[in-house]
């Protein structure tokens, strides 16, 4: 399909930008302590230029030093100091013709007080708590706001000393300049409060101060939660066209539209089970409002989602996010008519629940996420050597491509009659197309590099002897458990594996043993179907395994689907009226009337055949749920490590 309009110039002020693909500022946690920007930042963002992308903006960055911090570890501009190697960084991402804008950045409320060096307060225009952060802001006074205008200005002026395009200031997700805007988060009384006029006012000055001193024409645009989802408490759709509307009379160049503030948070991101597209209405209402260029987030994974956007006129830039995380190379592949070779996002929110820990961005789809400058060009050392790859699974193709790249000959042995392993079994669920699409790119990626593939081979030793290996790496999976109590064996009894292959098995009422992913995806699919379902779980909370932010999502549908949530039980015995169980705490007992009963427990590796693979070759590697049970990211991130390295 060739995507006309994606690849179509456009402008943004006076700034001509190649194509209609923008890569919206997202965490790294890859900038020094410091602020500055990294060898290692620097080439994550080369990446994204390199792979095709037209404009990208950078990640939130720092203008407040003293009550800025918004991550340990993220750019700033905050002295001149910083100007150096954020320079670097503009440079190598013009080298490949797309244009960057550093977008201005400042938590207000949304921040935490040990982020910053000193440990001072966090500032705001309000003093009241957020939900999240749960720490008291110290009011701004007229004073103190006014210093932080300066700081805005002064920053946007080292931007433009560093040969940036331009600069956004963010304006959403609650941070600090929404945090003026919104009737919510703005409950002063002074010239900055109350009326629309005066909670835009700040705004406005740091606007009218930046083309002071930058000139009218060094592009400024605002990056803004066009709906808050507060109700009638914050900014809902009206009100956000409404501020649009006064940026664009006020001179900013550009609408980048989002949504969302810290107490909607799961707004955001989107997870795995949001549509793509699903912020269309909130775009197309500013488009239609303004005759500035409207850039949207609209948790795009496919090129055809981007392109229809477009043509619909819904915005001017697409803004491509974790997609790029995922591939870098997203924007070239769909030049190239080359889809199907697109890692798409999965939705995981693996990337933000990283930075939200302090560590740097990760993927669970994509290993070199972060780690760009480290696995920067494959050892082309192979030299046709032959590999055995044991196991056709997400562990298993990623190393047999990546073994590819190094020029080893590769034999995949998968005992099944498709590639994918336990993936065809989490992607049968509702919601969960966006595993189908990683199995089938990772296919591709597998027959591109030209691996000998077996399908229903089953390996042992002597199958593997046969082959004459130079090495053999065993990425075999691992088995479902089941519960070792009394009952297991009755016919009302069903494995995850089994269920998926045909959901009519189910009855009317339904206990699934086991509240991890595939427990409540389960579950999540049976409710949608009509059944009565209960999730039972040992743990004191459902979701175990699961990203927080996901499982809250899910179990806030679940819960409103009529599903029971049922942590701190134990399963005691199943019976043909149901299954008996004890409260973990008090050892109460409980009985639940249910006809069919699944086993969603996890994941036993197989060790066995393991162990025999290495007493037959020594230096054979075991990855993925072959050496202990894990989740996609972990199976991706440790087959292309240990593939990187693998020495037969």
């Amino acid at each position: 399909m060739a995507y006309t309009k994606l690849f179509e110039p456009g402008k943004i002020g006076n700034v001509v930008i190649k194509n209609r693909i923008a890569m919206p500022p997202m965490g790294t946690g890859l900038a020094l302590h410091n602020g500055e920007a990294s060898d290692e930042i620097i080439r994550y963002y080369e990446e994204r230029a390199m792979g095709g992308c037209g404009l990208i903006f950078t990640e939130i960055t720092r203008v407040d030093e003293l009550h800025g911090w918004g991550l340990a570890n993220q750019l700033a501009l905050t002295n001149a100091g910083h100007i150096g190697r954020m320079m670097r960084l503009i440079d190598t991402v013009h080298k490949y013709g797309t244009k960057i804008f550093v977008q201005l950045h400042h938590p207000g409320r949304e921040g935490h007080a040990r982020l910053n060096p000193s440990h001072n307060d966090i500032v705001a225009p309000s003093a009241f708590v957020t939900e999240r952060c749960d720490e008291m802001p110290h009011e701004l006074t007229l004073e103190e706001a006014g210093q932080i205008i300066k700081m805005y200005v002064t920053a946007a002026k080292m931007a433009q000393y560093a040969g940036a395009d331009g600069v956004e200031l963010h304006g959403a997700h609650g941070y600090f300049l929404e945090q003026w805007l919104s009737p919510f988060s703005n409950r002063r009384t002074d010239k900055y409060g109350g009326c629309f006029e005066n909670r835009c006012r700040f705004v406005d000055e740091i606007i009218y101060g930046i083309k002071k001193i930058c000139g009218p024409d060094f592009p400024v645009g605002i990056r803004l939660s066009i709906d808050e989802f507060m109700g009638d408490k914050g900014i809902d759709l009206n009100l956000g066209v409404e501020i649009a509307k006064h940026f664009e009379k006020v001179g900013v160049c550009h609408i980048n539209v989002s949504c969302g503030i810290y107490e909607t948070g799961y707004t955001i991101i989107p997870a795995y089970m949001f549509p793509q597209a699903c912020r269309e209405e909130l775009c197309s209402a500013v488009k239609k409002a303004v005759k500035i260029p409207v850039l949207s987030i609209n948790n795009i994974k496919e090129p055809k989602v981007a392109e229809q956007l477009l043509e619909k006129g819904a915005c001017d830039f697409v803004c491509v996010g974790r997609s790029q995380l995922a591939d870098p190379e997203w924007a070239n592949k769909a030049k190239r008519g080359e889809d199907k070779l697109i890692r798409k996002c999965i939705g995981c929110c693996r990337c933000i629940d990283a930075i939200s820990y302090g560590r740097h961005v990760e993927c669970a789809i994509n290993p070199r996420l972060g780690r760009e400058a480290e696995y920067d060009t494959p050892l082309k050392d192979g030299d046709g050597r032959r590999i055995v790859v044991i196991g056709g699974g997400p562990a298993g193709m990623q190393a047999a491509v990546t073994l590819s790249a190094r020029g080893f000959k590769v034999i995949l042995l998968e005992a099944s009659d498709r590639l994918g392993g336990t993936l065809n079994i989490a992607d049968k669920n509702v919601n969960k197309e966006k595993l189908s699409w990683f199995i089938e790119t990772m296919a591709a990626e597998v027959e591109a590099a030209g691996v000998d593939v077996r399908l229903d081979t089953r390996a042992n030793v002597d199958t593997v002897r046969a082959l004459n290996p130079d090495g053999v790496m065993v990425c075999c999976g691992g088995t479902h458990i089941t519960p070792n109590v009394p009952g297991r064996d009755l016919d009302k009894c069903i494995s995850i594996e089994d269920i998926v292959r045909d959901f009519d098995q189910a009855g009317q009422r339904v206990a699934i043993i086991g509240g991890g992913a595939s427990g409540m995806e389960t579950a999540a699919t049976l409710m949608k179907a009509g059944r009565e379902v209960y999730i039972v779980d040992m743990l004191p909370f459902i979701g175990n395994g699961l990203i927080e932010r996901v499982a809250g999502v899910l179990r806030a549908q679940l819960v409103r689907g009529g599903v029971k949530l049922m942590p701190g039980h134990k399963l005691v015995e199943i019976t043909e009226a149901g299954v008996k169980l004890e409260k973990v705490d008090d050892l109460s007992p409980v009985e639940l009337d249910v006809d069919t009963v699944i086993f969603a427990v996890g994941i036993r590796p197989q060790y066995e055949l393991a162990e025999a693979i290495q007493s037959a070759y020594p230096n054979a590697r075991v990855v993925g749920d072959a050496a202990r049970a894990n989740t996609v990211f972990e199976a991706i991130r440790d087959a292309y490590g240990a593939a990187w390295v693998f020495e037969p």
